[in-house]
C-alpha cells in the first residue's frame, strides 16, 4: 500500500486527478458483458470535470473497442495487458510488443505435452487475430464473450511467421493454472517473459516489458504529460497490480485477490455493487453515493 493511504471515509474530490484508467472484466463489466448505466453516468460526470478516461485490458484490441465507445473515451486503448496501445480515432499504434519466437515455441511444446494437451486450450494472438489449434468448449465460450472469431489452424506452429502479441492457456481447473504459472516462472525470469492471470482460469504470457503499469505510465507521462499523482486506476485482478501500484489513487475491487487489494490505496465494492461508480463518486466527485 502506498504511503499516503486513503481512508474509507475520504469524500473530498482529489483535484490532482486528470486521468482515470479502468479495467474491463470484473471492473466495469460483469457476467452480462455490458457497462452498467450508473457506471457510465459516473464516468460522464468525471469527464465533465475535465478528467479523461482510458481502458486498460487483457482483451484483444478489437474486443476492447465496444467498451471504449461505451465509456466515451478519446484516448488510446491499452490492450493485451499493455502489449498493444492504439488510438481508435487515428489508428496510430504507439506500442506493439511480441513474445519472441523461441520462447513461443518452447511454451507451445510445454503446453502440448501429453498430460496437458487435452486439458488446455492454447490461444495465440497475432496481429489482433486469435489462432487456436481447435475449437474447444473453452475457446467457444471465450470467443462468444469477447466477440471475436477464432481461427483454427491445427498446428499452431503454422502461425509463427509472425510472433504473437500474447499467449493464453485456458483451463477450468484453477490448480492446474497455478501449477503451470509456478513451473513457467521457474523456467523464465521476469526479464524473459511477463506472466499474469486476469482470471483464475487464464494463464497469460507476453513480452517481458509488458504490464498495465508500464502502459499507463506511458499514456500518462509520454502522451498526456501527467505524473503518477494525476492518475487514478481501478482493477480487480493480478494483471491490474502494476497499474494500481503506479497510480496516485490505486483502487482494487472487493473481490480482487488479497495481494492486489493490499497494493491498493482503497478497496471498492464489487462490480455487482457498482464499485467503479462508488470509487469515482468518492474520490473524483466528492460524494459517497454510487
Amino acid at each position: 500500500m502506498q504511503d499516503a493511504a486513503i481512508t474509507a471515509n475520504t469524500k473530498i474530490p482529489n483535484p490532482d486527478i486528470k486521468l482515470l484508467v479502468v479495467d474491463i472484466d470484473g471492473t466495469i463489466v460483469g457476467d452480462d458483458n455490458s457497462v452498467r448505466k450508473i457506471v457510465k453516468q459516473a464516468i460522464n460526470r468525471a469527464r465533465a470535470k475535465g478528467i479523461r478516461t482510458a481502458i486498460a485490458t487483457g482483451r484483444m484490441y478489437c474486443s476492447a473497442l465496444q467498451f471504449y465507445k461505451e465509456v466515451i473515451s478519446d484516448l488510446p486503448i491499452i490492450a493485451y495487458q499493455g502489449a498493444w496501445i492504439q488510438e481508435p480515432i487515428t489508428n496510430v499504434n504507439h506500442c506493439h510488443l511480441v513474445v519472441p519466437r523461441l520462447i513461443t515455441e518452447k511454451l507451445l511444446e510445454y503446453f502440448e505435452q501429453p498430460k496437458l494437451r487435452d486439458i488446455l486450450s492454447v490461444h495465440f494472438y497475432i496481429n489482433d487475430k486469435l489462432y487456436v489449434r481447435e475449437l474447444s468448449q473453452d475457446t467457444k465460450a471465450y470467443a462468444q464473450r469477447s466477440g471475436v472469431k477464432p481461427i483454427p489452424v491445427g498446428d499452431l506452429r503454422k502461425t509463427l511467421d509472425n510472433e504473437p502479441t500474447k499467449i493464453l492457456a485456458l483451463c477450468q481447473d484453477h490448480n492446474i493454472i497455478n501449477q503451470l504459472m509456478q513451473n513457467i516462472r521457474y523456467q523464465y525470469n521476469p526479464n524473459q517473459l511477463y506472466l499474469t492471470k486476469s482470471l483464475p482460469t487464464f494463464l497469460e504470457a507476453a513480452h517481458p516489458q509488458v504490464n498495465k503499469g508500464t502502459a499507463v505510465k506511458y499514456l500518462a507521462e509520454e502522451i498526456l504529460g501527467l505524473l503518477s499523482r494525476n492518475v487514478m486506476t481501478i482493477g480487480d485482478n493480478f494483471n491490474d497490480l502494476e497499474m494500481i501500484e503506479y497510480a496516485g489513487i490505486g483502487v482494487a475491487m472487493s473481490d480482487a485477490p488479497a495481494p492486489v487489494k493490499a497494493a491498493a490505496q482503497w478497496v471498492a465494492p464489487s462490480f455487482k455493487e457498482d464499485g467503479v461508480a462508488v470509487a469515482i463518486n468518492r474520490f473524483l466527485l466528492g460524494n459517497s453515493r454510487g
